[in-house]
């Protein structure tokens, strides 16, 4: 019958030459595996650590922060030139900012403003259109900017979108013209002229249940040519050129009676680089 854990033990010696044999490693195999184990834990609480330190700001805080968004991003990040974290200017003159700093950065803030005027509902319209050119163009440059611009905006090309001479849409209906800058870069600059770019998308076309040109949006590129002129940098000629475009997006479009609200309800922003 089994024996009861309570019965006495009796400890039989062998004589040495009868003693059973152990393998050398059979003792060692458990503190090699506990270190193992050890190791691993550390590797895993370094990796953690690291991960979770990647996203905190700089010990050196203070101006370290505000001095490294000014700076462009470094070569193959994908993300571009930082903002400048400048304070939009506060001063308008006939609805459109101005009283730009006079630097490379102020350039392209009146670069970007002066894209969303030339682009708005109100160049369609005669009065409003040359209120626009007396407001942003340099003096010595308005007349030739004038004429060209009251070509460009001829009764013909007016028509095509849908509006009459004055730039009203049909009775119902609403005209959407909204220049929307997604960038700016100088091609050059000195203390007297500048040259920006303004990367922009576009929506363009009449919002309305019958509307036969319905709002779409489109993708170019400005050049504006900037002169110093007193105490601000005024518009002295410009270009453009169709692109960059993303790929479209499988996106639902809105009906008419949303994008009416959007832009009825939305309003738009002065800009600073």
């Amino acid at each position: 019958m089994p024996l009861s854990d309570d019965q006495p033990h009796t400890r039989t010696r062998l004589p040495v030459g009868e003693q059973p044999f152990t393998q050398p490693g059979a003792r060692q195999a458990r503190p090699l595996r506990t270190l193992l184990t050890v190791v691993l834990v550390v590797a895993l609480l370094v990796v953690a650590i690291s991960i979770a330190n990647r996203g905190k700001p700089d010990p050196a805080g203070g101006n370290a922060g505000r001095s490294a968004d000014r700076t462009a991003a470094p070569a193959g990040s994908g993300a571009g030139p930082a903002p400048s974290g400048d304070q939009p200017v506060t001063t308008t003159v006939n609805g459109i900012a101005s009283g730009f700093p006079h630097t490379d950065q102020g350039a392209q803030s009146a670069a970007a403003n002066y894209a969303v005027a030339i682009g708005s509902t109100d160049m369609f319209r005669t009065d409003t259109r040359h209120t626009i050119v007396t407001t942003i163009a340099d003096p010595a440059a308005a007349p030739t900017l004038q004429s060209r611009l009251d070509q460009g905006f001829s009764p013909e090309t007016t028509a095509r979108f849908g509006v009459d001479a004055q730039g009203r849409a049909p009775k119902g209906m609403t005209f959407v013209s909204r220049t929307v800058p997604v960038g700016t870069k100088s091609s050059a600059y000195t203390a007297e002229s500048a040259k920006v770019e303004v990367w922009c998308t576009g929506l363009y076309g009449i919002a309305g249940e019958r509307s036969v040109r319905p709002v779409s949006e489109e993708w170019f590129t400005l050049t504006l040519s900037l002169r110093w002129v007193g105490e601000d940098w005024k518009l002295a000629d410009y270009s453009r050129v169709s692109g960059p475009a993303p790929v479209p997006p499988d996106q639902q479009a809105a009906t008419a009676e949303e994008i009416t609200g959007a832009v009825e309800g939305f309003g738009g922003f002065r800009y600073a680089r």
